[in-house]
């Protein structure tokens, strides 16, 4: 969703990893109960068009407007009026659906309203797509820091299933739908071989550690490098390693194994540092590989307690529970 990247890339500032940005999105962007929220806008000019959500009764408490917003945030929006999507200020529309995706609906009630939403915008096939492509640019794409399978997964569903899309058109969800559907928070992290430089193999849940750190990895990532500096540099994570209750398994998912020899001193010793010899990760589509890097937090159990993750501090936020 190329269209998306500058927005995803202006709010990456702003936000966190998957999953958590509810704390901070409504107060960042701009809380949907504001007394400047209208209707949809008209068109002056050639000025694009534009959607402000639905007031909160200012009366309600803060938990009270939530539930409020989440049943009514697009009650003003004209989900038949297609001429309107065709005249839309789109940055503007994706930050609102990101308000409401990532500030009203948990997680948890994800399977309850994000497939309302999409039946709602089952007026047409026009409609449609269009809120299909505002939640891949919110919920999906690599560049976008609010992305978050749990509420994105229910959408692919929709989607799979949409009278609006043929066969053709709905396989790039049922792809994204099997990939999405991998190592989802609080399951079993799926497992995999891992070769070390000296020869020796290993797997992923023969690791014996109270927390588990998988960084999926390329060499001479300016990006990889990056995290691995935050993880060195933090006096908690560091303290865990040295007590043997969190190990790092750096992993290279790809195929340039002189490359990745040339970069094994990137790590510190201490980590487990291998690769995929036989790309089962890739071919098997056991994890997410659409963007590098990425770390998965898994604990005792090997259940999955961050996901396609890049930051650090939540990392340390979950350690630290």
């Amino acid at each position: 969703m190329k269209q998306f990247f500058i927005i995803a890339l202006l709010l990456f500032s702003l936000f966190g990893c998957k999953g958590r940005k509810s704390d901070n999105v409504i107060g960042i962007i701009g809380d949907a109960d504001d007394n400047n929220h209208t209707e949809q806008t008209s068109n002056k000019g050639n000025e694009p068009l534009a959607f402000i959500p639905a007031l909160a009764p200012a009366m309600l408490p803060a938990e009270q407007k939530a539930e409020y917003l989440r049943e009514h945030y697009w009650d003003k929006f004209d989900f038949a009026d297609t001429t309107f999507v065709n005249q839309i200020d789109s940055t503007k529309m994706l930050t609102a659906f990101a308000v409401y995706a990532t500030g009203y609906i948990p997680d948890s009630l994800a399977y309850k309203y994000m497939p309302r939403l999409m039946q709602r915008a089952s007026t047409s096939k026009r409609m449609y797509t269009y809120f299909l492509m505002l939640a891949e640019g919110v919920l999906h794409d690599p560049n976008s820091p609010l992305r978050n399978d749990e509420k994105y997964i229910p959408v692919l569903e929709s989607a799979v299933q949409s009278k609006w899309l043929d066969e053709y058109e709905r396989m790039p969800y049922e792809y994204d739908l099997q990939i999405a559907r991998q190592n989802r928070i609080g399951r079993t992290a799926n497992d995999f071989t891992f070769t070390l430089a000296s020869g020796r193999t290993g797997k992923l849940h023969q690791i014996k550690a109270d927390y588990t750190l998988i960084f999926i990895s390329n060499p001479g990532c300016p990006m990889c490098r990056d995290i691995k500096e935050q993880i060195t540099s933090s006096p908690m994570m560091q303290e865990l390693i040295e007590r043997k209750e969190l190990k790092v398994l750096v992993i290279y998912p790809d195929t340039d194994l002189e490359a990745w020899r040339e970069h094994l001193q990137d790590y510190p010793a201490s980590w487990i540092n291998g690769y995929d010899a036989d790309q089962r990760i890739e071919k098997e589509r056991l994890y997410d590989l659409k963007a590098i890097p990425a770390l998965y937090l898994l604990d005792k159990q090997k259940r999955v307690m961050a996901k396609d993750c890049t930051d650090v501090a939540h990392i340390e936020k979950l350690l630290a529970e």
